[in-house]
């Protein structure tokens, strides 16, 4: 039987396709929607390039575990989802993950700005693209700051102000914010770094940028809010059993009526609000004479590719298509958040695929001031070091000198093992 040109051209080309064809695993963590949308984005961008790619997902309890494990083992997969403070753990020097600049080729690297190419590079290597970039705000109910006759506050002073109106306008119960456990921790360091200019870790230096005049400064701050009532004792906090806030009826039914969030957490905010209950994003509050906004910004998280994959061209395909083309970001959708991706971007909003108040709270992000964040700040050991001590002392056990002392003491050691 003779081949004509085209069944020979058509033949050769289903060979080629076979030939570059991969099953491939990618790993992430997340919630349902999460997951569904990524196992969608994944058919479509295997179909796209010839791939199989295996879905590997938790939720995010356990996972830093789990995947580190698996990449000391060398048993991680193809193409995956790392908390963006990770990457300082897993490749220090740059060699840890795969270098995604030797995939320039397959990956539209123009689509991220310089900086947040360099939030992804570890000594040089580009580790991880940015999936989003997200911030923390503040997160206000007008419902209820109408109904006790104030405007929502602009500064630290007017929320201070809103303490003793609510009480007397409101009545028991009724508070204009928030803060228990991680939540306070990262408001006193807001508060701290508006006032020293500095992150509390200098990412450049590896070292404490505050002395412990200024730890004790933001520690006092925090005991300024309860004694206002501004917000809830952590004792009381406690006593009601430290829900999450998304699970607290208090802030479902408008009684706490303000918080300091993700900008990408609003919907999970939000969703659980009673009939007549709204909420604002607004500008980080300010003081007198801070010497910058604060703003806690940081890549929400990366895909990396591992450097142990004998298939990295074909992980950079599918890595390039869930985040550049067509079919991988219409698929992916708003998952992870307000793409990073320019590309991505322009195309969803042009679906109208991300609301408003998404962008709103996005712009407020990209347009505030702040230093740059450690990735250490990320860490359980310098979160527990925070939250314990800022725990202890909100329960009268030790004084503010203390509690700063012992938080450099323990950061300082968290410190020493990436140095």
């Amino acid at each position: 039987m003779k081949l004509t040109t085209l069944s020979l051209a058509l033949c050769t080309t289903a060979m080629a396709t076979a030939a570059v064809a991969e099953d491939l695993r990618m790993s992430w963590w997340g919630g349902d929607s999460r997951h569904a949308a990524t196992q969608a984005a994944l058919e479509v961008c295997g179909a796209k390039y010839g791939h199989t790619i295996s879905p590997e997902f938790t939720g995010w309890g356990g996972h830093f575990e789990k995947l580190t494990t698996q990449i000391a083992g060398g048993t991680e997969a193809d193409l995956m989802q790392v908390n963006w403070p990770w990457l300082s753990f897993y490749s220090a020097d740059g060699t840890g993950l795969a270098d995604l600049n030797n995939h320039a080729d397959t990956i539209d690297l123009s689509n991220w700005d310089a900086a947040q190419v360099e939030a992804g590079s570890m000594n040089g290597a580009l580790n991880g693209l940015p999936i989003s970039t997200t911030g923390r705000l503040f997160v206000f109910n007008t419902t209820t700051y109408a109904a006790a006759g104030l405007d929502l506050p602009q500064t630290w002073d007017d929320l201070i102000a809103a303490g003793p109106v609510f009480a007397e306008k409101l009545g028991e119960g009724y508070y204009p914010f928030e803060a228990g456990g991680l939540d306070a921790a990262l408001l006193m360091t807001l508060y701290g770094t508006q006032a020293t200019g500095k992150a509390l870790i200098d990412p450049d230096t590896n070292e404490i940028a505050w002395t412990q005049d200024d730890l004790v400064n933001a520690i006092n701050f925090y005991q300024t809010l309860v004694d206002n009532n501004v917000i809830e004792s952590w004792r009381d906090r406690a006593a009601d059993g430290n829900v999450p806030l998304h699970e607290n009826p208090e802030w479902s039914n408008g009684q706490i009526a303000g918080t300091y969030q993700w900008d990408s957490t609003y919907f999970k905010i939000s969703d659980p609000l009673a009939d007549g209950q709204e909420v604002e994003y607004v500008d980080l509050l300010t003081q007198d004479g801070q010497r910058t906004t604060g703003i806690y910004r940081k890549a929400s998280m990366v895909f990396s590719i591992s450097a142990n994959s004998e298939k990295q061209e074909a992980a950079a395909e599918v890595l390039n298509c869930l985040l550049n083309e067509p079919e991988g970001v219409a698929a992916m959708g708003t998952a992870r958040g307000i793409p990073a991706s320019a590309t991505a971007r322009e195309q969803l909003l042009s679906a109208d695929a991300i609301q408003d108040v998404q962008i709103e709270a996005q712009a407020k992000v990209i347009n505030a001031e702040g230093p740059a964040i450690h990735p250490m700040m990320e860490f359980p050991s310098v979160r527990s070091a925070m939250v314990d001590n800022l725990e202890m002392f909100a329960y009268g056990e030790i004084d503010a000198e203390t509690a700063a002392e012992e938080m450099i003491f323990a950061i300082q050691e968290a410190l020493e093992d990436i140095k």
